[in-house]
């Protein structure tokens, strides 16, 4: 049986570019997620795991692109480690096999929770420069997923008795974000 190198890929938006993430690295194939961290919604994530098998190696990029906190990173390396499955970050330069001395499982725990603490300081700066810009005026918030004439017939097309999965659907928006419009006026 081929031991295969399966990459694992995950940006934050449509809009990054995830192929400088294992730029040069050989895989014989990657699974790419494009969602933010906090989601926990990873369909190529759980493809990945699915289709790894015994004596593969999972290579990510980092830590970070992995798991969403501490506690995500050390139950999926040990998920995979324990089915024999080597798990390798590349910029940490570390490799993960299920037969890892003591120091091995420390520095995932450190890395794991500096990767964390950096993820939170992050935030904390971008809510601070939010608060700024408010402050200063010069924040909009984020565009509205909709025009004033799409909520206008999303309004009409309910008061005609669509169903509003299906319109949500229609117009690329989520059930929620379609109900926060209904709910504005």
């Amino acid at each position: 049986m081929k031991r295969q190198h399966v990459g694992y890929i995950r940006v934050s938006s449509e809009e990054q570019n995830p192929e400088r993430q294992l730029e040069g690295v050989k895989t014989d194939r990657h699974f790419i997620d494009k969602a933010s961290a906090k989601d926990t919604n990873r369909p190529a994530l759980t493809q990945l795991l699915d289709f790894v098998r015994e004596g593969d190696t999972v290579v990510v990029h980092s830590m970070d692109r992995l798991a969403r906190n501490l506690t995500d990173l050390r139950n999926l390396v040990t998920g995979m480690t324990t089915k024999g499955i080597h798990v390798q970050f590349v910029k940490e330069n570390l490799t993960f096999d299920g037969n890892d001395a003591p120091m091995s499982v420390l520095l995932l725990s450190v890395m794991g929770a500096f990767a964390e603490f950096e993820r939170s300081l992050l935030k904390e700066r971008q809510r601070e420069g939010i608060a700024l810009a408010k402050r200063r005026g010069v924040y909009r918030g984020r565009k509205p997923s909709l025009t004033e004439e799409q909520v206008l017939l999303l309004k009409n097309r309910i008061q005609a008795g669509a169903q509003k999965s299906s319109l949500a659907k229609e117009l690329g928006i989520s059930r929620e974000t379609l109900y926060q419009y209904l709910r504005k006026e």
